[in-house]
């Protein structure tokens, strides 16, 4: 619909009356439409990214029960989330969405702290999206190329090397940050593009196996528990002189295992790998995969009918998604060569070993061009995503060096200065994690924290009777009657994951966490809680915030 359309001219006026209601003056670009906004938050969840690049992760584990049976029972408790926060977002259409939500229903301090895990989790799944692109097509380029999979390569050593993934990283992020910074409209039509390479990318690779592919299980392999590596083997590492144990990895650093040693049974435990553990470890597969759809809420400000249509582009993503990645993971998993379920879980690219085993080198590199495509496409929508966050925290003085990262450029509309600083911020994190699962184990667990206590806070007021919060009459999209059984829903689950994904293999999240608590709780003391005054300057624009705690 071309810009001059009077009825777009009118609903963009109304979106920034809206705007100005919340303490907020037009400064973004407001070109998006329901379909881009959707579009933003599908690309980030990206099946063909998080579904594909931990696929060996959760077999590994459990086997092909954790696709079959994992899959839905995440997808199902992620809607709850997903409905939760677009109830949220009808009401609250604004970029930074979720601690401006924070805030409104809880005050600044819940606020404060709902935007550091937000910003922190941003960071590392575009961390998370663009190691995997990078490690993913090297893996991709060997094997099209006919190469060994660890092919020498100056000054890094092969292709197998962790600082070599790390170079082919950046060289990826290169483009997409030019590309954000040039400005949204850009950014949008790519976006758009990406939601039908994914579709029909899904749609390709499940032709291909199903009527050409050479290995086809029968159905009940679906269902089939299968341990290849045990907690127990996938936490521990050589640590020198011969010796073999849970460890906590950082860059290049292995030390022995404090959680081993604190807790007794842990190591018996996870060498049983009974398969309720193996099954809940498993799960980090499907969600990650369900991570950043509040992108559709970070953009808000530069959607049209933004009350409606971020809501609907919040939980929309995670509903295609849903129905996409099922039928994506249940045709790989079906076409595992010879149902060997070790020999898959245990390559480098379990997808391309099921690709490249099941079809003739065309059919399979041409699925690797397509997966290659979609995690490129993943990490420019990530950066968008993460870049406004940034951008809408230093607008509210939130950060040391807001001045400098609420900037907007003033030919382009867009946030530069954040886009730049954020995505060196993601660099740096990917140097420390040393290891994909915890990239992403860190990202989902600060994210999903940062989702659930805006929700939290409106279950909270809503009960209580006091405060705000939404009702039908607030938000044009609205949960009704079962807000109160779904919000609580949604509270469980995020604080289950959260436990379950700082636990080995993954340990060196828990630490992570514990030091990020410290850190932000001690800043918060010393420094915000006399700075930071909210958002919108908590009354700078005449606004009548609710302050309540």
């Amino acid at each position: 619909m071309p810009p001059t359309n009077p009825e777009r001219q009118r609903q963009i006026a109304q979106d920034e009356r809206d705007l100005a209601r919340l303490g907020y003056s037009q400064q973004l670009f407001r070109e998006m439409g329901g379909f881009s906004n959707f579009a933003i938050s599908f690309s980030i969840i990206s099946i063909l990214t998080g579904a594909v690049l931990l696929f060996g992760y959760g077999l590994k584990l459990a086997g092909p029960v954790i696709n079959s049976v994992g899959w839905p029972v995440v997808s199902l408790f992620t809607l709850c989330v997903a409905a939760s926060m677009a109830e949220l977002a009808s009401v609250y259409p604004t970029a930074g969405g979720l601690y401006f939500w924070a805030f409104r229903l809880g005050g600044r301090g819940w606020a404060w702290l709902t935007a550091w895990l937000n910003m922190i989790g941003q960071v590392t799944i575009t961390a998370g999206i663009n190691v995997a692109a990078a490690t993913y097509i090297i893996g991709a380029a060997t094997r099209i190329g006919g190469w060994p999979a660890d092919v020498p390569v100056p000054l890094f050593g092969s292709t197998t090397s962790w600082y070599f993934q790390l170079a082919v990283m950046v060289a990826i992020m290169v483009p997409q940050v030019l590309i954000n910074a040039v400005g949204i409209r850009l950014t949008a039509r790519l976006n758009d593009f990406s939601v039908w390479w994914h579709i029909a990318g899904v749609a390709t690779i499940a032709a291909l196996l199903t009527f050409l592919g050479a290995h086809h299980n029968p159905p009940g392999f679906l269902l089939q528990h299968v341990t290849t590596v045990t907690p127990l083997q996938a936490a521990s590492v050589d640590l020198g002189g011969g010796r073999v144990a849970p460890a906590l990895v950082i860059a290049d650093v292995k030390l022995p295992s404090p959680l081993f040693a604190l807790v007794p049974g842990l190591a018996a435990l996870y060498g049983a790998a009974p398969l309720a553990l193996v099954f809940v470890l498993g799960l980090l597969q499907a969600q990650w995969t369900y991570t950043g759809y509040d992108a559709s809420a970070h953009v808000a400000e530069e959607t049209v009918m933004a009350r409606l249509n971020a809501a609907w582009g919040v939980f929309l993503s995670v509903a295609v998604s849903a129905v996409v990645g099922y039928l994506l993971l249940l045709i790989l998993t079906w076409s595992i060569p010879n149902g060997d379920v070790a020999a898959t879980a245990n390559d480098a690219y379990p997808v391309l070993q099921i690709a490249y085993a099941n079809l003739a080198p065309f059919a399979a590199n041409v699925i690797a061009v397509i997966i290659g495509g979609a995690m490129w496409l993943c990490g420019l929508a990530s950066i968008t995503s993460m870049a406004r966050m940034w951008f809408a925290f230093a607008r509210d003085d939130g950060m040391p060096g807001a001045a400098r990262l609420r900037r907007v450029h003033p030919r382009h509309r867009t946030p530069v200065p954040a886009i730049l600083v954020s995505s060196a911020l993601a660099v740096l994190i990917t140097i420390y994690a040393a290891a994909y699962t915890v990239v992403t184990s860190i990202s989902t667990i600060t994210l999903y924290l940062a989702y659930v206590i805006p929700i939290y806070l409106n279950w909270r007021n809503r009960r209580r009777g006091r405060g705000e919060y939404t009702t039908p009459a607030t938000a044009p999209w609205s949960l009704g009657r079962w807000a109160g059984a779904v919000n609580v829903v949604a509270i469980v689950w995020v604080m289950f994951i959260a436990i379950v994904f700082a636990l080995p293999p993954n340990e060196l999240v828990l630490w992570t966490m514990v030091l990020l608590a410290g850190v932000l709780a001690l800043y918060w003391r010393v420094s915000a809680r006399r700075r930071f005054v909210g958002p919108g300057g908590a009354g700078r624009a005449g606004m009548p915030y609710s302050t309540a705690s």
